[in-house]
C-alpha cells in the first residue's frame, strides 16, 4: 500500500508563493504518475497538475497553468507543487494522488479514481 503525506500548506497573502510537497512511501514503483488535486469550500475536487515518474511528462489545469510548476525527486519519492502569484480563489485543501495506470488526459479530466490519496494540506490565500 502506497502512503502519501502532503506538507507545505499554510496562510499566504495574495501574490505570494508556496511550495507543497508530497512524500510517497511503500511500493511506489507500482505507480506511474502522481499529481495534485484541490477542493475549495463548497466546491468539487478539481485537478491541478500531474507528473509521470518516468520521463517527467507534465500536465496542468488551465486555472493554474503558468503559475504552478510540478516537479519530482525520484530518489526521495517526492513530488512538489510550486505555486506562484497566488490568488484568493486558490484557497483549498490540496490533495496528493498517485495512480498506476491513468493517462495524463484522464488526470486532467478530474480523475477521481486514483489508486492512492493523501489526507490533504490546507492552503489559504488572503486578499
Amino acid at each position: 500500500q502506497v502512503q502519501l503525506v502532503e506538507s507545505g500548506g499554510g496562510l499566504v497573502q495574495a501574490g505570494g508563493s508556496l511550495t507543497l510537497s508530497c512524500a510517497a512511501s511503500g511500493p511506489t514503483f507500482s505507480t506511474s504518475k502522481m499529481g495534485w488535486f484541490r477542493q475549495a469550500p463548497g466546491k468539487e475536487r478539481e485537478f491541478v497538475a500531474a507528473i509521470a515518474w518516468i520521463g517527467g511528462g507534465k500536465i496542468y489545469a488551465d486555472s493554474v497553468n503558468g503559475r504552478c510548476t510540478i516537479s519530482k525527486d525520484n530518489a526521495k519519492n517526492t513530488v512538489y507543487l510550486q505555486m506562484n502569484s497566488l490568488k484568493p480563489e486558490d484557497t483549498a485543501v490540496y490533495y496528493c494522488a498517485a495512480d498506476r495506470r491513468a493517462t495524463m488526459n484522464q488526470w486532467a479530466n478530474n480523475y477521481y479514481g486514483a489508486d492512492y490519496w493523501g489526507k490533504g494540506t490546507l492552503v489559504t490565500v488572503s486578499s
